[in-house]
């Protein structure tokens, strides 16, 4: 999940799905730096749904990361500290049960040189694991370069240092 919008489509899809549940409360968090995050209790009383929801989240320290905990109504009233364990069980049974997925983040950048550059290039692109590249060699060399963020600065600071290299 990428976005605000991708987040309310899903929630959305189960709330028609699930149309006579009671509750269809969710978190989300979003972007590298988890700066984007929010919550919702779905007419449970407040901070005992989507705070526990979005308390799971954080605790598995995950992004990009929305949970839906749909619940119906069985007879028993929990009260706020039944509500605030049964969220918080509900999400941590859902992330233990997912399939985490780890991605990295990446920068992208091009760069220009001509065919005498190539094996001083090469030779630095080979010191660094986690770069890959797309190549155009026509009259010149064109590479489009992808790294880790943590790694971008220290690659590029190596290929500014080959004079003839152009860095986009």
């Amino acid at each position: 999940m990428e976005s605000p919008e991708e987040a309310k489509e899903i929630v959305d899809e189960h709330r028609k799905k699930y149309y006579d549940a009671r509750h269809v409360c969710w978190a989300y968090m979003l972007g590298p730096g988890r700066e984007e995050y929010r919550s919702n209790d779905d007419g449970e009383p407040s901070g005992t749904a989507g705070k526990p929801i979005l308390g799971q989240i954080n605790s598995y320290e995950l992004t990009n990361t929305l949970i839906i905990v749909v619940r119906y109504f069985g007879g028993t009233l929990l009260g706020t500290s039944g509500l605030i364990k049964a969220y918080r069980e509900a999400a941590e049974d859902a992330v233990k049960n997912a399939e985490v997925v780890e991605k990295t983040v990446d920068e992208t950048f091009t760069i220009h040189f001509e065919y005498l550059l190539l094996n001083d290039v090469m030779r630095i692109l080979k010191q660094f694991e986690n770069v890959t590249w797309e190549q155009d060699f026509k009259e010149s060399c064109t590479m489009k370069l992808r790294i880790r963020k943590s790694e971008f600065q220290p690659l590029r600071d190596q290929l500014s240092q080959i004079y003839g290299v152009k860095i986009q």
